[in-house]
């Protein structure tokens, strides 16, 4: 006895599209890298620590990821306000925390990001110092972290902070573990997205940075 199985076109379309995508990979990539012509979005969306101590600043903003799969630098895109209008305005530091738990507010982030087992400055999230302008942080770069994988940020926070990382420089264990970077001002849960945000801020960015 022969058993046929029927399998319609548009499954067997979207698996070689799924195919295609992984076959040079250890692990299958998300299905959005296919929709999205081999690159991948994610988005956080910042808002003030539930347990700020008063006077300080209440952070609000976005930050965007772009990366192509599979060996493509993850592109960052920082876009946060609520600083302080300071003439010399004190430097603030972001990084990735391990976990995407709101549950008790930023506190409940845990520790930087590190799946390495290594000190600070060093883990993949450690996005360093930046300089609020009116108030406002825009900055894009390059990060050593990925979407992608065993490793990647997805499902996990960003943290703003109320000081500027040292970047292990302290002398002491705190400098190590998170840069004495001080209490967190803001923070949320980086989540996949579509890439019409991406490219709708990536344009207003690009805009500032050529009339500046």
């Amino acid at each position: 006895m022969h058993l046929y199985v029927s399998v319609s076109v548009p499954l067997l379309v979207l698996l070689a599209g799924y195919q295609r995508v992984s076959a040079d990979s250890d692990s299958l990539a998300p299905p959005e890298v296919s929709h999205h012509n081999g690159t991948m979005y994610a988005a956080c969306k910042m808002k003030p620590s539930t347990s700020l101590t008063e006077g300080l600043p209440k952070v609000y903003g976005q930050a965007l990821f772009k990366q192509d799969y599979p060996d493509g630098k993850l592109e960052v895109l920082l876009q946060f306000n609520g600083f302080p209008r300071d003439t010399a305005p004190q430097l603030r530091a972001v990084h990735i925390h391990q976990y995407g738990d709101l549950s008790q507010g930023c506190g409940s982030t845990g520790g930087h990001y590190n799946p390495y087992g290594v000190h600070h400055p060093n883990h993949p999230g450690d996005f360093g110092n930046f300089s609020p302008q009116e108030g406002k942080i825009n900055a894009m770069f390059e990060s050593e972290a990925t979407l992608f994988g065993g490793l990647s940020v997805i499902g996990r926070a960003v943290v703003v902070h109320e000081q500027m990382d040292d970047l292990g420089r302290g002398g002491d264990a705190g400098s190590l573990l998170h840069g004495n970077a001080g209490q967190r001002l803001g923070c949320c849960v980086i989540g996949i997205s579509f890439p019409s945000l991406w490219n709708k801020q990536h344009k207003q960015y690009a805009r500032q940075m050529t009339r500046n």
